[in-house]
């Protein structure tokens, strides 16, 4: 296995890379973010370790930067913090996993081999059906090269139609999928959405990419829109 460690603690480093290599695992150390971003794109690694707190960038910047050159090496992220929002930062800024110093060593080989195992696997931290692209992480989307102004709800439904382009999705999966921690008691609420979504991603620019399924749900098209 080649590791690439992006971690500026000197100590962190060091045991990381002492630790790896007894292991039998081919380790190479980066101290700051541009280095980790020059060397994950100039070699081949199975995985990459990367610190959050970096002293010239953070870690999020520099996994979306990996995402963005089309390095799909699987990234695990190490930080001291423990907030869900720094772990949905990363998980949503491209990164596989995550785990929260301090860790057993052990542990980390176990993410280590299971992330090696996975491979490098292509997951735009933008997602993009047709024209229509929507990040996760910034909350922004967008048809073609104009910005669509978009509420957190309709955000959530757009994500989660756009995850699954071309399948018919039930009202009753969309409402517990793309707010499951706001079950509505209103029937009416997918459809209420999917018209607010109509009109903000479709009916200004002359296109249909949300469709009916009469008596199932709704489908988002695979083309995003005719």
């Amino acid at each position: 296995m080649r590791v690439l460690v992006v971690e500026d603690d000197a100590r962190m480093a060091q045991l990381l890379g002492r630790g790896l290599a007894a292991e039998g695992i081919s380790v190479r150390v980066a101290r700051d973010g541009a280095a980790g971003l020059a060397e994950a794109e100039d070699a081949e690694f199975d995985v990459v370790v990367l610190d959050v707190m970096l002293p010239d960038t953070d870690g999020f910047d520099v996994c979306r930067r990996l995402r963005d050159a089309g390095v799909w090496t699987p990234v695990l992220m190490l930080t001291a913090r423990s907030e869900i929002e720094d772990r949905v930062a990363g998980l949503d800024g491209g990164a596989d996993d995550y785990l929260s110093k301090p860790f057993a060593f052990e542990e980390l080989l176990a993410r280590l081999r299971a992330l090696a195992r996975r491979g490098p696997v292509e997951r735009p931290s933008v997602i993009t059906v047709g024209d229509l692209r929507l990040d996760p992480a910034t909350h922004e989307a967008w048809r073609g090269e104009q910005a669509i102004d978009l509420s957190a709800r309709e955000l959530a439904l757009l994500e989660t139609l756009m995850r699954r382009p071309g399948r018919v999705l039930s009202r009753g999966w969309l409402l517990e999928h793309a707010w499951p921690d706001h079950i509505e008691e209103r029937s009416n609420v997918v459809e209420v959405y999917v018209g607010y979504l109509r009109d903000k991603i479709d009916r200004p620019f002359a296109v249909r990419s949300i469709e009916t399924v009469r008596g199932v749900g709704y489908r988002l098209r695979r083309d995003g829109g005719e």
